[in-house]
């Protein structure tokens, strides 16, 4: 699969092997932790319904890691999309100062700021 190019993407854009299996590889890792969240939600929710003091006190830890894991999985999709949009400008070759979008017209890309 490395080295394979694919085009599929109505614009004849080719995307490399290795990019599709980086592509891969985060929504394996976005599922698990949607289904880990799952998991988080249902024990909030009995631990609710209970209205027992101890559970209610251990929803806070858990809704401390359900809001790590949503912001995990933000962090993930913004990464896989600034990767897979710089490959696409790596494998087009296009403008170096703008895009043409479908209308014809020129439009600005979009720079995403370096992680500190």
């Amino acid at each position: 699969m490395e080295g394979d190019t694919f085009s599929g993407f109505g614009n004849g854009a080719q995307v490399d092997g290795k990019v599709l299996q980086t592509v891969q590889k985060s929504f394996v890792q976005v599922q698990n932790i949607l289904d880990q969240n799952r998991l988080l939600i249902n024990e909030i929710n009995q631990n609710h319904e209970s209205r027992m003091p101890d559970n209610l006190s251990r929803n806070v830890g858990l809704i401390r890691e359900l809001n790590n894991n949503i912001k995990r999985v933000v962090d993930l999709y913004g990464d896989l999309s600034y990767s897979f949009s710089k490959s696409m400008e790596v494998s087009s070759e296009g403008d170096s100062a703008g895009t043409t979008r479908s209308d014809g017209k020129l439009g600005q890309k979009r720079l995403r700021p370096s992680a500190p």
